[in-house]
């Protein structure tokens, strides 16, 4: 019998196949093409020689934890115990895992924003909880209306997603303002906010958790190197949670991986004191920029982009398809691999949006947006 008996093959191993099988272009799959900082490289290189290659403590890197600790009170005004407070994670798939199965208990309920990252609700479902998951509104951004009417106070955790994947918008002061009344109004509702994407923004600014102190107490805050640092592969994420909660977070931590990834913990230690995360939004706007004038000629209808490297664009006045089956013809007749966004939907309610990546060289994009721009 199957715990996950509704999860198959997901959407970007799917897509990224297909692309693989018929040639395509991948803007799929969200990860960079372009090679990372060489300064990176070379620090690997001299940190592969050095005594790194033993377990590191289970909460991570003391020199590491205290770095972080600094970037987050340099960008966001919260001074933390690192030691008490944050969690190296293999991942911030792996945190978000960690933190589900260590709150939520059996016939606990959890609310969900969709479209939502596919790996929130299989979490709940093997955490023993009951993912309820509700509509962001048409702009992508909170129905305030609809969660106050959700939350209730049997409601274990709220989880939110700015920048949001896979639209690209940033929520807003007034969303955080909402966001503190909610919280406010049910005391022993905790919230799980994946802010993965918390450096690369644009016109509109990430307003982080950590800056909100009313409600940080009660909230675990995820954020990935992998993301900031487009090292996808190196799995390296981390989290942030009061004393308490995150007492119980590494009970499961653990069992769940122990410690992570000694050498890559090392490497970014000393990374750290070399790079500066504010400029990161400038050099993906750039990538978006350049994506959005080559695609101008196009049919497509551009949504807006906010933060992440993702492009939600609306193909309604081209093609009558279903988006999964809009994205498939794209791949195998026109040679550019995307994603549909009904799959981030629990309804699974089509809107006829799919989303492309623009993470990649400009090589990448000039072709792909020559195809898009054929159709």
């Amino acid at each position: 019998m199957s715990k996950l008996p509704h999860v198959g093959t997901t959407i970007f191993t799917i897509m990224s196949k297909l692309a693989n099988d018929v040639g395509a272009i991948n803007l799929s799959q969200g990860f960079p093409n372009f090679p990372v900082d060489e300064k990176l490289v070379e620090i690997l290189r001299q940190k592969s020689h050095e005594n790194v290659h033993q377990y590191m403590p289970m909460s991570g890197f003391p020199e590491l934890l205290t770095k972080i600790g600094s970037l987050i009170e340099s960008s966001y005004n919260r001074t933390i115990e690192p030691d008490k407070e944050l969690l190296i994670t293999a991942g911030a798939t792996q945190g978000i895992f960690t933190t589900i199965l260590a709150l939520v208990d059996q016939g606990d309920e959890v609310v969900i924003l969709d479209p939502s990252y596919d790996c929130y609700e299989p979490a709940i479902t093997l955490a023993g909880g009951k993912a309820n998951r509700i509509s962001l509104n048409k702009e992508f951004l909170p129905d305030w209306d609809l969660i106050n009417a959700t939350v209730n106070n049997n409601t274990r955790m709220l989880i939110i997603n700015s920048p949001h994947n896979p639209s690209g918008r940033v929520w807003k002061m007034e969303d955080m303002e909402q966001l503190e009344k909610l919280m406010q109004k049910h005391p022993k509702l905790i919230l799980l906010s994946d802010e993965v994407y918390e450096y690369i923004t644009f016109e509109q600014k990430h307003i982080s958790i950590n800056s909100i102190a009313s409600i940080r107490d009660r909230s675990i805050i995820i954020s990935s190197f992998g993301k900031t640092f487009h090292i996808t592969g190196w799995k390296m994420g981390y989290l942030v949670a009061p004393e308490n909660v995150m007492i119980e977070i590494k009970k499961v931590h653990q069992f769940n991986v122990f410690s992570v990834n000694s050498v890559a913990q090392a490497v970014l230690s000393t990374y750290l004191d070399s790079v500066d995360v504010s400029t990161l939004g400038a050099f993906y706007q750039e990538k978006r920029d350049l994506f959005h004038k080559l695609m101008k000629p196009s049919r497509f209808k551009l949504l807006p982009c906010e933060g992440t490297y993702f492009q939600t664009v609306d193909y309604s006045d081209i093609s009558d398809l279903g988006d999964v089956d809009f994205c498939k013809k794209l791949a195998n007749d026109y040679g550019v691999a995307a994603i549909p966004i009904s799959v981030f939907n629990a309804s699974g309610k089509d809107q006829k949006i799919i989303r492309f990546c623009f993470a990649k060289d400009d090589e990448t994009l000039i072709k792909a947006t020559e195809l898009l721009c054929k159709i």
